[in-house]
């Protein structure tokens, strides 16, 4: 088994359901890098200015029964997805810092080491107030025939 990393294009379908707004659906296909061993794994790519956090890097950490979303750059922060259990996290960003509290609704996880998909769904709350929910669905099919590695480990 292959436990480098892989360039992938990774395709991200986000699903936004305001509690005050219409829904709102953005797509987004970037080139990343991948890895997956032993049941876990890292997608990984970097933001642009389509996203507005240029220069950010956002990294999906896959574990068997969880995910956790790390972005560093423009803004930092660490969400973690667990169904059944509610997660708090500081939200920076160069306006200020928030607490987000996540509720995952739905997990479901379709990844090996060639690639696959991945789907969240989850209700956040910014300071105590309900924000909205969320799915997100994400697709990860290699870039080149046979997904060829870089030196970085997995």
């Amino acid at each position: 088994m292959n436990d480098k990393f892989k360039d992938v294009i990774i395709t991200i379908r986000g699903e936004q359901y305001p509690v005050q707004d219409d829904e709102d659906v953005t797509e987004l296909v970037t080139d990343g890098l991948y890895c997956f061993k032993n049941g876990s794994g890292r997608i990984s790519y970097m933001e642009s200015a389509v996203t507005g956090l240029e220069d950010t890097r956002t990294t999906f950490l896959i574990a068997p029964d969880e995910v956790a979303i790390e972005r560093e750059g423009m803004l930092t922060s660490r969400m973690v997805f667990h169904v059944g259990r509610r997660e708090s996290a500081l939200y920076d960003t160069a306006y200020g810092s928030m607490t987000m509290t996540i509720d995952t609704h739905a997990l479901k996880c379709e990844l090996d080491e060639n690639g696959g998909r991945l789907e969240l769904d989850y209700v956040v709350n910014f300071d105590h107030m309900l924000a909205g929910r969320n799915k997100v669905k994400i697709s990860v099919k290699p870039r080149f025939t046979g997904g060829n590695s870089i030196g970085k480990s997995c």
